[in-house]
């Protein structure tokens, strides 16, 4: 595994010994699901605004975000916060004003939380280790069936990277982006990487607070 310090060194910091939750200045996987993984984005609409509330995130605490998917009853964020306090900021606000946004658009005020509750977050310490996440989280719309290529699915960082969009959402990497990214990112993942991230996620710890419902 490559240092932090000599080949990582934009994200801050040495490599902690133990994963550890709001590490300043690396990267991190963030992510949620509704609750019993019901279906939250089931239109065009649904997709639209969660991604006006990302961006409206984004400038208010100046989080970076790195990649991104959103799914049909979940969502992961590749975000670099500075530190821990810009992380949990970031997404306590990004998840209350979806919830409350979502609930108003649909009527359903008052029925109940949106997600299954507080989120799950881990950093990333390695350049290796961040080429893995990010082609994990770019790859979800493809392993779920609904495109045929990652640059299809128009409610990720792949479309929006091919797509040259301006004022979009995205920020540049700490490393460069593989000239032949998307080629590798079409590419099924090995069963050892998914594996890997897949036992993460399962043995990620949720943290922050879940999201209120709207009154």
């Amino acid at each position: 595994m490559l240092s932090v310090g000599k080949k990582f060194a934009l994200l801050g910091g040495q490599m902690p010994r133990r994963r550890r939750l709001g590490a300043a200045g690396l990267p991190h996987h963030v992510l949620n699901r509704a609750c019993r993984r019901a279906i939250i984005f089931a239109t065009d609409d649904d997709y639209r605004d969660f991604m006006r509330v990302l961006d409206r995130a984004k400038r208010r605490t100046g989080m970076r975000v790195l990649a991104f998917a959103i799914m049909p009853n979940h969502w992961h964020l590749l975000l670099w916060p500075e530190n821990g306090v810009q992380l949990s900021r970031f997404m306590q606000w990004l998840t209350m004003t979806q919830t409350q946004r979502w609930h108003r658009r649909h009527g359903s005020v008052g029925t109940g939380p949106l997600y299954q509750g507080r989120y799950k977050a881990f950093p990333i310490v390695s350049k290796r280790r961040f080429l893995v996440v990010a082609r994990y989280v770019e790859q979800n719309p493809l392993r779920a069936g609904l495109v045929e290529h990652v640059e299809d699915w128009r409610w990720s960082s792949a479309w929006h990277r091919c797509n040259n969009c301006e004022h979009g959402v995205l920020e540049p990497w700490p490393i460069p982006v593989p000239a032949d990214w998307l080629s590798v990112v079409n590419q099924p993942q090995s069963f050892i990487h998914l594996r890997s991230v897949r036992e993460e996620i399962r043995g990620a710890r949720r943290v922050g607070r879940p999201p209120r419902d709207a009154r």
